[in-house]
């Protein structure tokens, strides 16, 4: 990732498409069933529109600064604070390659026991984590064509799907048999995802040929894929009364197609994962080798899928809301409202409490029915409690 200005907009359009089409975004999104279609889809669609927007915002921090992800946080937590973010977003990533990997392993051994009676998912996963270990040594060079290629071919095979499942005849009569359930969840579970990218996107952005493209690119590619992706769980759930992406798949009676989605989706998806967490390490410890950091990663997460508890999925979601929100909040202000850089300090005592207090808000609220969820909330809180923070320390 050394060369600058390697990435165009059609470049950046998929590689966020192919990041949005995963297992996790298809489990999510049945998470929302609750809520039935038309409520449902909304939830979708404004939670993404919001989110979106803010990684947008994220992603053109980096562009303008030339910076990776983890470096623009410097601008609000100084150079060693953003020591503690990256170790952060190591953390979330690695929990984000096992959820991947023990995801995309378990759907991929039910579609091949329902074909060929081949029932070894800890074989799935490890053999997952091969294939993303490999992905490692592509590198940008590489990886924007193939990935490209990969992403095409992912979006042929998500039309078919889709086209196959909500042709069904009876769909409309499951989805208006579902009780509605509280919107500000599913609008939640909507924001929360492309939030969690928020500590990875300008490791692309930072790469693109132009603004426009920096913005285009992410905005667009991951707002439709992960609607769609959404989408397709929501349906399918609703359908086949689980959220397991490959019930889906199996009721849409895709087969090989369904493997092909499935192997892509995760390989894709996860090697931006073990990638940025690599680079938030190389924050820390800037000698070491990116790409053997990343495999080393890659075998971290690929261990820990073979144990990771996935009835624990939604409860990750939230940690990463609680964390990535008010983090966001603080970043974004300090930037484009407040203006201020912090890189040539070593840490801000400001951007930490501000930090600190949006996550112990994210919990406080969290118990409570609000229409728009805990992270939107907590955003606005955090905003708030930031720039009036600044002001006091500036007078003071």
């Amino acid at each position: 990732m050394e060369k600058r200005h390697q990435l165009s907009g059609v470049n950046l359009f998929f590689l966020w498409f192919g990041a949005a089409v995963s297992v996790a975004e298809i489990l999510a999104g049945g998470f929302l069933a609750d809520l039935g279609l038309v409520r449902g889809l909304w939830a979708i669609v404004l939670g993404h529109a919001v989110g979106v927007a803010l990684l947008v915002l994220a992603g053109l921090i980096g562009f303008n600064e030339k910076l990776p992800a983890i470096m623009s946080t410097r601008i609000s937590f100084g150079r060693q604070g953003s020591y503690l973010i990256s170790a952060i977003n190591i953390l979330q990533l690695i929990g984000w390659t096992a959820i991947m990997i023990v995801e995309g392993g378990v759907a991929m051994n039910a579609i091949a026991n329902a074909l060929w009676q081949f029932n070894h998912p800890a074989a799935m996963m490890v053999a997952i984590g091969v294939l993303i270990g490999l992905w490692v040594f592509w590198d940008v060079e590489g990886f924007r064509y193939i990935n490209t290629i990969a992403a095409v071919f992912l979006l042929a095979l998500t039309g078919v799907m889709s086209g196959v499942l909500l042709a069904r005849p009876d769909i409309a009569a499951e989805t208006a048999s579902k009780s509605p359930g509280l919107f500000g969840m599913g609008f939640e579970l909507a924001i929360i995802m492309p939030l969690s990218w928020v500590p990875l996107i300008s490791d692309y952005t930072s790469l693109a040929t132009s603004r426009r493209a920096a913005v285009a690119g992410p905005l667009i590619g991951y707002f439709i894929g992960s609607c769609w992706m959404y989408a397709i769980g929501l349906v399918g759930a609703i359908y086949t009364g689980t959220a397991d992406p490959s019930g889906v798949m199996l009721a849409a009676n895709l087969g090989l197609a369904a493997l092909a989605i499935l192997v892509l989706s995760t390989v894709t998806t996860t090697f931006l994962d073990v990638f940025s967490a690599g680079v938030s390490l190389l924050n820390i410890f800037p000698g070491l080798s990116r790409r053997w950091v990343a495999v080393l990663f890659t075998v971290l997460g690929t261990g820990l899928a073979l144990v990771f508890p996935i009835d624990r999925y939604t409860d990750f979601l939230y940690i990463l809301g609680s964390v990535f929100s008010p983090l966001v909040a603080v970043l974004l202000c300090d930037y484009f409202i407040l203006k201020r850089d912090n890189r040539e300090r070593r840490a801000d005592l400001a951007a930490t409490v501000s930090l600190l207090a949006g996550i112990g808000f994210y919990y406080i609220v969290k118990p409570f029915p609000i229409p728009v969820g805990p992270t939107l909330t907590t955003i606005a809180f955090t905003a708030v409690c930031h720039v009036s923070l600044r002001t006091v320390f500036r007078r003071a």
